[in-house]
């Protein structure tokens, strides 16, 4: 089950608690950086970044780089909405043809037409996952920032895409994830958990992030509980220091850079430059082995984690 996975990715292990821990099981690749919403919750709205598409020669060198160094799983997905590519199909079967054991996606479901599904899943997709983090049309137009009548997409495509993975006899798990903004969140899902949980495998909560303090303050205003730096899922959050995101999982932009944080909007976390630098030099590039030090001390001060993960 996928709350299986991430529990494992956000549960360090001793041996990866070191300045330069063992190569990542997985990886996210942003084949985008762009996004059709502009959520509330989330600091891509901000345009804090130039967004742009990953050069696919680039994301083919990419993936024989991270599977010579020991990568299983590699994620179609960062920071932006990758169903806005139409060379999604090619970028998953390329990952299986390198031979990348298990290849993953979330989406925020507006632009995952039955079409583009099926086109993913004939090529491979392991696991497709939607982030549907509103309670009803009228929460989702006040926090994604986009039309209402997206929301009824979004609930169809979901369906559609049960009926795809069924008809296409896929291996394909389909997964649902939705944001605790408060306490009263998890009552107001009720009516759309009903409608979703018998067409996904699985359904879960996350808790509202600070998005590395950049969305903190103004959620707190909206009176949202947010959480200090990135405690994975919300019945099974992690302490923020050390962060589990700095040690088991890597992320990887559009234009290269290996980021150590979830939530890089700014640039600010960027480690190595994988377009000049192999990706365990990066993962273990001096940059990156100080900034672990600091966790490891469960002091972040003066670091780039000093807001996000002393979050208060």
């Amino acid at each position: 089950m996928i709350t299986d996975k991430i529990d494992a990715i956000t549960g360090i292990k001793d041996v990866q608690l070191t300045v330069k821990p063992p190569c990542p099981k997985s990886v996210k690749i942003e084949l985008t950086a762009k996004c059709n919403f502009k959520c509330a919750f989330c600091a891509t709205g901000y345009g804090l970044r130039t967004k742009k598409d990953m050069d696919w020669d680039f994301y083919v060198a990419l993936l024989k780089d991270l599977k010579a160094s020991g990568v299983e799983e590699v994620g179609m997905f960062y920071l932006g909405e990758s169903f806005l590519l139409n060379w999604l199909p090619e970028a998953i079967q390329e990952a299986k043809n390198i031979g990348f054991e298990y290849v993953f996606l979330t989406t925020n479901g507006s632009l995952a037409s039955r079409d583009k599904v099926k086109a993913c899943m004939d090529a491979g997709l392991d696991s497709l996952k939607f982030s549907l983090n509103y309670a009803d049309s009228k929460q989702f137009a006040e926090i994604a920032q986009v039309k209402e009548s997206y929301f009824d997409d979004i609930l169809k495509n979901i369906k559609d895409a049960f009926s795809v993975r069924a008809e296409g006899n896929h291996n394909c798990g389909l997964y649902a994830s939705y944001i605790r903004y408060d306490g009263d969140q998890g009552a107001k899902m009720n009516n759309v958990i009903k409608k979703i949980k018998p067409l996904v495998d699985e359904m879960y909560a996350l808790p509202l992030y600070s998005q590395a303090d950049l969305t903190g303050g103004e959620n707190i205003i909206r009176g949202w509980e947010v959480r200090a730096g990135n405690p994975g899922r919300a019945d099974n959050m992690r302490d923020p220091l050390p962060c589990w995101a700095v040690f088991t999982e890597a992320r990887v932009t559009y234009n290269g850079m290996l980021s150590a944080c979830c939530f890089d909007h700014k640039h600010d976390f960027e480690m190595g430059d994988l377009n000049d630098v192999s990706f365990m030099d990066a993962w273990h590039s001096d940059k990156f082995q100080e900034l672990r030090k600091a966790h490891l001390k469960k002091n972040v001060c003066g670091t780039v984690c000093e807001n996000c993960a002393a979050y208060n």
